[in-house]
């Protein structure tokens, strides 16, 4: 089949990064993939070498000219072109229309997810668009996981990366990938201490380092941008990944390796419960739901030191985690079916 996925880029291209898994992902299952983004410019280090089966398109204002695929995604509420609903309208039959919604943990997730969303007004009147929602439970749409990536997790050769990009032997190694957290101070200070060494990925998060007095000690690896199975081998081969936003949240659940999580803050709020909520189903300890309330703003920002003890505690919750989402389908091979369902 072909899928049109339709993606906006807010900031930060974390939709961006979403969208080129799941159309990846597609693609690596035998699905041709339309991805139609109003900046794409990302990919060229995010995706350099491209994916068979997906063709990356500029933001369109007319439908394809051979039509709409049998599936269209839109992702994250991004407004499609009115010309894409008209012609949704006039369809026979009609793409199975899917609403590819935020990852969170809240109990609406579960409620919400594969509801129809029938469309009452405009020129695509009587169709109905679906809600999909990913998540952690398996009353959702799961969380995007390639059928590969076991494998290539399994064949990876921790030290020999280590060692090809710069990195003492021994001793613990922290991935930064952050907005501007008001406890960073406190964490440089903590990895100074640990003799750990700092990866801090481009942009925000070494602007963010770079403003700030480092404390002495401080053992820094500035990254260049690198394409994302990359990304996750960095975080496979680090001891603590301090990871942001959605897509790099999952992909450090997969690596097992401890992780805190900065959210996306919200003007209102709103990711505080959004928070609380993902602490919850992680089962998280005491002590890591500290360390995120600090490094979210949520508490003074003073930060435990990072001991063997707190890292093993907080791996072997990662890890627990990991195993339950591991019994569970991946959102692809869900959404697939969906799909198949409703056609």
């Amino acid at each position: 089949m072909t899928w049109d996925i339709l993606c906006r880029v807010v900031d930060n291209h974390g939709d961006l990064g979403v969208c080129w898994r799941l159309a990846a992902d597609l693609a690596q299952r035998g699905e041709h993939v339309r991805l139609w983004c109003d900046d794409a410019s990302a990919l060229a280090w995010m995706a350099p070498q491209g994916q068979a089966g997906v063709q990356v398109h500029p933001w369109p204002e007319a439908a394809p000219a051979g039509g709409l695929g049998e599936v269209v995604v839109e992702a994250f509420g991004c407004e499609p072109p009115a010309a894409w609903l008209q012609a949704f309208g006039q369809a026979e039959p009609p793409p199975v229309w899917i609403n590819l919604e935020y990852l969170s943990a809240e109990a609406y997730v579960a409620r919400c997810h594969a509801l129809p969303s029938p469309l009452m007004t405009g020129p695509a009147t009587g169709r109905t668009r679906w809600f999909y929602y990913p998540g952690f439970t398996p009353d959702t749409g799961g969380l995007l996981r390639e059928p590969d990536l076991l494998q290539r997790q399994a064949a990876f050769d921790r030290t020999a990366w280590r060692r090809q990009q710069g990195l003492a032997d021994g001793g613990l190694a922290v991935s930064l990938f952050c907005y501007e957290p008001p406890a960073l101070p406190a964490l440089l200070q903590r990895v100074a201490e640990a003799s750990a060494q700092l990866l801090v990925t481009p942009g925000r998060a070494t602007a963010a380092v770079r403003a700030l007095h480092l404390p002495p000690g401080l053992r820094v690896h500035w990254l260049a941008s690198r394409p994302q199975p990359e990304f996750d081998a960095l975080l496979w081969a680090c001891d603590l990944n301090c990871v942001r936003g959605e897509d790099s949240l999952v992909r450090a659940l997969w690596a097992g390796q401890p992780l805190v999580w900065q959210i996306y803050p919200q003007h209102d709020g709103a990711h505080h419960e959004k928070l609380q909520a993902f602490l919850d189903w992680l089962q998280a300890p005491p002590s890591l739901r500290a360390f995120h309330a600090a490094w979210n703003g949520l508490a003074s920002p003073a930060l435990a030191p990072l001991s063997a003890a707190l890292l093993s505690e907080w791996g072997a919750c990662v890890q627990s985690a990991r195993e339950r989402l591991l019994a569970q389908p991946d959102l692809v091979g869900q959404l697939r079916h969906f799909v198949a369902e409703r056609r």
